[in-house]
C-alpha cells in the first residue's frame, strides 16, 4: 500500500501522487516493489533489507540520496510472554524527496507534534525521534512489569514468573543491540550532515538525537543488569526452596524408615509369640510407645547431626 504526503504549513498532508514529498510503502506489492525498484533506483539488497525484521542497522550515501535502515520498537501486545521485539524499517533520503519502506503504515503517525515539518529533512529527524522515545516509553513499561513480577514472585515462586522475568532480560539484550547499531547510525548521519552543510538546526537536532540515544542506550544496560541480577537471586532462592524441601523430606524418610523396619516385625506373628506372656492391649501400646521414643530419639540425632555439619561448612 502506498500513502502519499505533501508538506504544507508545517504538517504533512495526504495527497494522491506518486511524485509526493513523502512517500509510505507499507507493505509493498510486486507491482509497488517494480515501482521502487523503476522509479527510485532502489536494488533488491536494499529493499529486502528494508522489509528484513533483522536487519541490521546501517546507512548508505549516495551521490543523489542515502539509504537508512533503522531498527525500532515493536508495538507491545501485553501476552503473557511479556517479550518486547524489535523490527526495522527502511528509509531512502534526497533533499527533495523521502520514502519510508515499512512492514505496517504506523511509522508516519504522531509526526508534526514536536515542530513543524517543512522539508523530508524535518519529517526524517522527527521520525526518528518518535521511534527513540518509543524506546524509552518501552523500558518504562518494563520496570513496571519487573516490579508486578517481583510481587508475584514473593507471593508464589512459580516458573512461569522466572519464565517471564528471562523473557523481558532477552527483549533488553535486544533493545540494547537495536539501540547502538542506531547509535553508530546517527553518529555517521551527524558526520554526513556536516560535511553536506546541513542547516544549524537540522545539525543541533541529530546532536540531541545521539545525546538521547547514549541516555537511553545506558538506561537499558542499567535494567538488564538489574535483571540479571534479579534472576540470579531468584533462581538461587528456589534452589534453595528445593533443597531444604528436599532436606525436610530427606529427614522424614529416615526417621520413618526403621519405623517401618520395627512395624513390619511387629506386624508378624513373631512379635505376638515374643510377648504370648503378655495381654495384647498391654504389648501392643508399650510396642507403639517404644516406636514413638525410637522416631523421636531419630530426630534428636538428625538435628544435631545436620547443626554440627552447618558449622563445619559456616563462615569462619
Amino acid at each position: 500500500m502506498i500513502k502519499s504526503f505533501q508538506l504544507a504549513h508545517g504538517a504533512l498532508i495526504p495527497v494522491e501522487r506518486i511524485d509526493a514529498d513523502v512517500m509510505l510503502f507499507s507493505n509493498p506489492d510486486v507491482a509497488e516493489r517494480d515501482l521502487l525498484r523503476s522509479d527510485f533506483k532502489l536494488d533488491d539488497h536494499a529493499l529486502a533489507s528494508a522489509l528484513d525484521p533483522d536487519e541490521v542497522s546501517r546507512i548508505e550515501f549516495h551521490p543523489e540520496n542515502l539509504f537508512l535502515i533503522w531498527k525500532r520498537p515493536e508495538s507491545y501486545s501485553g501476552a503473557e510472554s511479556l517479550a518486547f521485539e524489535v523490527s526495522s524499517f527502511g528509509l531512502l533520503f534526497s533533499k527533495s524527496r523521502l520514502l519510508v519502506i515499512a512492514t505496517d503504515d504506523s511509522q508516519l503517525s504522531g509526526l508534526g507534534d514536536r515542530q513543524p515539518l517543512h522539508t523530508p529533512l524535518d519529517v526524517l529527524l522527527d521520525m526518528l525521534f518518535n521511534n527513540l522515545h518509543h524506546y524509552l516509553d518501552h523500558l518504562k513499561v518494563i520496570k513496571m512489569v519487573a516490579r508486578e513480577l517481583q510481587k508475584k514472585f514473593n507471593a508464589s515462586m512459580e516458573n512461569q514468573h522466572l519464565i517471564q522475568m528471562f523473557n523481558l532480560s532477552e527483549s533488553l539484550i535486544y533493545y540494547i543491540n537495536a539501540i547502538h547499531s542506531n547509535g553508530a547510525v546517527l553518529t555517521r548521519l551527524r558526520n554526513h550532515a556536516e560535511k553536506e552543510h546541513f542547516g544549524a538546526e537540522a545539525i543541533a537536532l541529530i546532536d540531541d538525537l545521539i545525546i538521547e540515544n547514549n541516555q537511553c542506550s545506558k538506561q537499558a544496560e542499567i535494567y538488564s543488569r538489574v535483571f540479571s541480577g534479579l534472576i540470579d537471586a531468584r533462581g538461587n532462592l528456589m534452589n534453595n526452596s528445593m533443597n531444604n524441601l528436599l532436606r525436610k523430606l530427606t529427614l522424614i524418610n529416615v526417621v520413618f524408615l526403621p519405623l517401618n523396619l520395627i512395624a513390619s516385625v511387629g506386624g508378624m506373628s513373631e512379635f505376638s509369640m515374643m510377648t504370648s506372656g503378655v495381654p495384647w492391649w498391654i504389648a501392643y501400646p508399650l510396642f507403639l510407645v517404644g516406636m514413638l521414643m525410637v522416631g523421636g530419639l531419630m530426630v534428636v540425632v538428625l538435628k544435631r547431626l545436620t547443626r554440627g555439619s552447618t558449622s563445619m561448612h559456616g563462615p569462619h
